[in-house]
């Protein structure tokens, strides 16, 4: 009885060890994150943020490139959270920047 029940434990601790390796490396990677903070970083860029209203521009880009920095060393809860940051910082720049150059009259509304 003794051997038929040792092979059928070391096959059960082999799976559940293995199942817990496994699910400890399972990381979430910010790509949706990424792709709409860059999304509203390009647009901010051409509504001219830089021009219009270069201090809420300049915190959209620091912020941005903070989470770049975070996400290419591996430093994924903390880029999302950052990604997300700047796409809110990004969006406040373009609507500001096409406010300002709506009322400055360069932009027939």
């Amino acid at each position: 009885m003794l051997r038929v029940l040792t092979p059928i434990l070391v096959v059960a601790i082999a799976l559940l060890g293995s199942l817990f390796l496994f699910s400890s490396c399972v990381t979430y990677v910010p790509v949706d994150e990424w792709t709409l903070a860059r999304s509203a970083y390009d647009a901010a860029k051409d509504a001219d943020a830089a021009r219009y209203v270069p201090a809420i521009w300049f915190n959209a880009d620091q912020s941005y490139r903070e989470a770049q920095k975070a996400y290419r060393e591996r430093r994924y809860d903390e880029s999302k959270s950052l990604f997300i940051q700047a796409r809110k910082l990004c969006e406040e720049a373009e609507n500001a920047a096409r406010l300002a150059r709506q009322q400055s009259g360069e932009v027939v509304p």
